[in-house]
């Protein structure tokens, strides 16, 4: 008998010095979505694979093969637009799920600012292996540089998997249609026949698709819909740092963060002079309490409209970090109209700020993950961060 057996891939990059100086190492982490939640959770599951992939089935009594396969891919944001083959968060197309996005003037416009607060035409891996290939072809052309930074601009597509590659066309290309003083330029079919042979010396025989980001074409994936938006990066790590920065009169803050009655709350993270002193350095657990007492703690230092946003996003973190839920429908209506209660809200604290912070829009998808994948805390990513610490410490010197 063989069983098919879900995977949660988590991939991230960490750094292999001690010090700043970035030295990019890849760890990857698999998790068995089968298992209860609480399971997931717990370290001696780590030691699992080591046991191969044949087991026997007590219910059966039978030796069975275990197929497993990837159900979704977990990360930051920068990480899984990587693994889309999307050029990140800084660009004109920002999103990696749709098409939302455009120039500044677009997004700017009434038009454009309101395509922010819906989902766009979902992205597909078809489309994105499509625009690849063109920029390809776009490499072995004049004035390739320009063009392919155009196409990233309006299509947000940049592969890194082959981005070597095409970016050693693009330079061969200038080389062979620099002209030397004295001596007429190469011709264009000339160049063009020089780099496609090149072009061939690189792939080493193989094919584009072979050099290619390969989640593009992995069967049983959609790597566009299987990147679901992380609740760590994008809600505790983004959107909340985002209003903190709002909160003025910073001593005054901590002077009421520390008289706070805190005997109602299961909240151990609230050390007002931790919080105020390394308000610059705080990870999610200090954000996830911090956003259930900040209404009753700012409600006259700061606008009317940040504490509104502040008491709506108290009520979004206590929906998104739901373990289950027994009305699915009930449920994702509730957490879509908190969604847009936030956004709208926000846009009256800083309207620009959902144009150049995309983790906003990224909430629009959250309820189509969710519906998708089961409860927004199956694909945090803080199970499998809490070991790059360990990661790192085997690999420190390691250029």
């Amino acid at each position: 008998m063989v069983y098919n057996i879900p995977l949660i891939i988590f991939m991230d990059d960490v750094s292999g010095n001690i010090s700043k100086q970035w030295n990019k190492h890849h760890t990857i982490y698999m998790s068995n979505t089968n298992l209860p939640r609480e399971m997931l959770e717990k370290e001696f599951f780590v030691d699992a694979a080591r046991s191969g992939v044949m087991v026997w089935d007590c219910k059966f009594n039978e030796e069975v093969m275990l197929i497993p396969y990837a159900l979704f891919l977990a990360g930051d944001n920068p990480m899984q637009a990587e693994e889309c083959s999307h050029a990140g968060l800084n660009c004109n197309y920002f999103c990696r799920t749709c098409d939302v996005g455009g120039m500044k003037e677009y997004k700017e416009s009434e038009a454009g600012y309101n395509s922010i607060f819906m989902s766009g035409n979902i992205q597909t891996p078809e489309k994105t292996s499509q625009e690849i290939r063109q920029q390809f072809e776009t490499a072995f052309r004049s004035g390739a540089t320009t063009k392919i930074q155009n196409s990233v601009s309006s299509t947000g597509v940049r592969d890194s998997a082959s981005g070597s590659i095409l970016s050693a066309l693009v330079e061969l290309g200038k080389k062979l249609r620099k002209r030397i003083p004295g001596s007429p330029a190469l011709p264009e079919s000339e160049v063009e026949a020089a780099l496609r042979k090149e072009f061939e010396e690189l792939l080493k025989g193989g094919h584009l698709n072979d050099t290619t980001n390969p989640l593009l074409g992995m069967d049983g994936l959609d790597i566009h819909m299987d990147t679901p938006t992380e609740i760590l990066h994008t809600i505790l790590l983004g959107i909340t740092v985002f209003l903190l920065e709002k909160a003025k009169f910073l001593h005054i803050f901590q002077y009421w963060l520390e008289s706070i009655d805190k005997d109602g709350l299961n909240v151990p993270c609230l050390n007002a002079d931790y919080i105020c002193h390394y308000k610059g350095s705080l990870i999610g657990k200090h954000f996830k309490s911090l956003a259930q007492v900040m209404p009753f703690i700012i409600h006259d230092l700061v606008p009317l409209t940040v504490l509104n946003a502040w008491t709506v996003i108290g009520e979004l973190i206590v929906l998104v970090w739901h373990t289950r839920f027994t009305d699915t429908e009930t449920y994702l209506a509730t957490l879509s109209r908190t969604i847009e209660d936030f956004l709208n809200v926000t846009t009256q604290c800083a309207p620009s700020i959902l144009i150049s912070k995309p983790k906003f829009h990224f909430l629009v998808h959250l309820p189509a993950y969710i519906r998708r994948f089961g409860p927004a805390i199956v694909f945090s990513t803080e199970r499998y961060e809490s070991f790059n610490h360990v990661f790192r410490l085997s690999c420190i010197y390691s250029n």
